[in-house]
């Protein structure tokens, strides 16, 4: 890493909280919105990915989300400058995951280093991927993913942090991907048997999936452990220009006793992504 002064230092950071606050001002003016909190909100890291960590922490805080997630070690300390956590940290990659047996020393490697750094940093979960199928029946790679959970969730029982499985689309994002069904990731989550294994339940991914969001949501509380969003179709704005009501989604989570995070993920287009961003968080505030 590049070496700097002190001064150098100091003097990027009130530059960089400058240009945070300018950005939210410009988003909500002077007067800082308040929300009603019940809904623990998320960002992100990689859907703002031009814009400056330290900017986006700054007009997130100033929103009133708690967390940017999927954010490298390195940069927590910016979060933490700001009052923010990283809801959801890294692991392995999405295509080699955990269904294949071959796999299970590379993938358990680095999400117990996810879980060691996770814990010291006080956050609270870790991503895992459940790869793609190439062939494997869904029987097997289930009996595979439950045998590489098991050797990795008692350090997460130990640490009080929560591994979450991400359900992804395969129907039009990630062709192939194993955990493509709710159904089918609750089976695992109850095969593992711990209160330390969950799903991320991704709103967009399964409503391009599977649909029944809200029932689904209600069926399968006990298994979910974090929340994605984002505008179905093509992943945009949570606006009227797609297909959910994120509005009545949110109440359907309050409903089930839901108090972990829900993260906005969607991918800004033409207007003002913190804009965006704020427009997302308010329709999400119930």
């Amino acid at each position: 890493m590049r070496k700097i002064s002190r001064r150098g230092f100091v003097a990027g950071t009130t530059a960089g909280i400058a240009v945070g606050m300018l950005a939210a001002r410009a988003v909500f003016g002077q007067e800082r919105p308040k929300l009603n909190g019940r809904i623990k909100q998320s960002v992100c890291r990689w859907c703002f990915g031009k814009m400056p960590l330290d900017e986006l922490a700054a007009a997130c805080a100033a929103m009133g989300i708690r967390s940017i997630e999927l954010v490298e070690p390195q940069e927590w300390d910016i979060l933490k400058k700001h009052g923010l956590v990283c809801a959801m940290t890294s692991s392995h990659r999405i295509g080699k995951g955990l269904n294949r047996v071959e796999n299970h020393d590379e993938c358990l490697a680095k999400i117990r280093a996810s879980i060691e750094a996770t814990a010291a940093a006080g956050f609270p979960n870790v991503i895992c991927f459940s790869g793609n199928r190439a062939g494997m029946d869904d029987e097997e790679g289930l009996n595979n993913c439950r045998t590489a959970l098991t050797q990795v969730v008692g350090l997460a029982e130990q640490k009080n942090i929560t591994i979450c499985m991400e359900l992804l689309n395969s129907k039009r994002n990630h062709k192939d991907y194993m955990c493509d069904r709710t159904s089918w990731g609750a089976s695992l989550v109850k095969a593992v048997g711990s209160e330390r294994f969950k799903l991320l339940y991704d709103i967009y991914h399964m409503q391009v999936q599977e649909g029944d969001v809200i029932a689904t949501i209600r069926e399968f509380k006990d298994c979910i452990g974090h929340y994605h969003t984002a505008g179905v179709p093509g992943r945009n704005e949570i606006d009227d220009a797609q297909e959910l009501n994120y509005p009545a989604i949110m109440r359907a989570i309050l409903e089930t006793g839901f108090d972990g995070f829900v993260a906005q993920e969607f991918t800004p287009r033409s207007r003002d992504p913190l804009a965006s961003l704020q427009q997302a968080v308010r329709l999400c505030d119930v």
